[in-house]
């Protein structure tokens, strides 16, 4: 599938290594046919040292080198990048880009390029445990579309959709989603602190429920509410603590604070100026 196919990626941060290691590490591709490029020399020298990739701090030169061009800098410097590498990609590249609330059109217009894939990954996809959302502009070919899903596959989990919409969507479900999950966490603990358990033990208790809650609910393929009814014994300590949470508004709260994640994801993407929370 990649054969004589490099592989560069303009912005080589957590996200662009995570993608490197993957690659690497689940053997898609090897490290000669792998490019990073980057305006710190110290983090080239540091990606070169450990994965044996070729590196450069000249984003056109990697796109020159590439079949398949990675857009992994950071959203706030699109602009100043996307100039350096328009017209040194060829009609029969692919352009990925892993930039939250960038949408194609910015993208394709931006460097002159129709084939455009664009992803939604996720932090977890640092240790390939990641959720990807992504879609393609129809001048994608077939086997770009396969290239896209072995490459954005070494995240973790992908999922194609069609409707680009959907991407703002995942941005606020799953993109944002380990903000939330982490907040959960973060108030589990200091709940069981607050009960006098010392803070190691109770980040012990709370991974492990988390973990192990998560794998009981992929693998039992039942519903959530049927797996929350099954812990909840009428007049029991669980029925006593969920009736707290439903009372205080949990399922509001999360469920505004996720649309207000997509409202801001839509409105990046438009190119609206971001207002503050009321």
């Amino acid at each position: 599938m990649f054969t004589d196919q490099n592989i560069a990626f303009i912005g080589s941060g957590i996200m662009g290594e995570a993608m490197i290691r993957g690659l690497i590490v689940r053997n898609i591709l090897p490290a000669g046919q792998i490019y990073a490029a980057d305006p710190m020399p110290d983090r080239l020298a540091d990606l070169h040292e450990r994965y044996g990739i070729y590196v450069t701090g000249n984003n056109a030169e990697a796109a020159e080198a590439a079949q398949i061009i990675v857009l992994s800098t950071k959203p706030q410097n699109l602009a100043e990048v996307m100039p350096g590498i328009r017209g040194h990609l060829r009609r029969q590249d692919l352009l990925l880009s892993i930039l939250a609330g960038t949408p194609i059109r910015k993208l394709s217009d931006g460097v002159a390029h129709a084939a455009v894939v664009r992803a939604m990954p996720n932090t977890p996809a640092q240790i390939g445990q990641g959720m990807t959302v992504w879609t393609a502009t129809p001048e994608v070919t077939e086997m770009q579309r396969n290239q896209a899903q072995a490459i954005l596959g070494a995240l973790g989990m992908e999922l194609f959709v069609n409707d680009e919409g959907y991407l703002d969507m995942a941005t606020a479900l799953s993109g944002t989603g380990p903000a939330y999950i982490f907040m959960f966490m973060e108030a589990l603990i200091d709940a069981g602190v607050h009960l006098g358990f010392s803070r190691r033990v109770s980040e012990q208790l709370v991974f492990q429920t988390m973990r192990g809650s998560l794998e009981y609910a992929a693998q039992s393929g039942k519903h959530v509410a049927e797996l929350r009814n099954q812990v909840t014994s009428p007049g029991g300590t669980t029925a006593a603590a969920l009736y707290h949470l439903e009372k205080g508004g949990l399922r509001t709260v999360l469920s505004r604070g996720i649309w207000a994640a997509y409202q801001r994801s839509v409105e990046l993407g438009q190119g609206e100026k971001v207002k503050g929370p009321a």
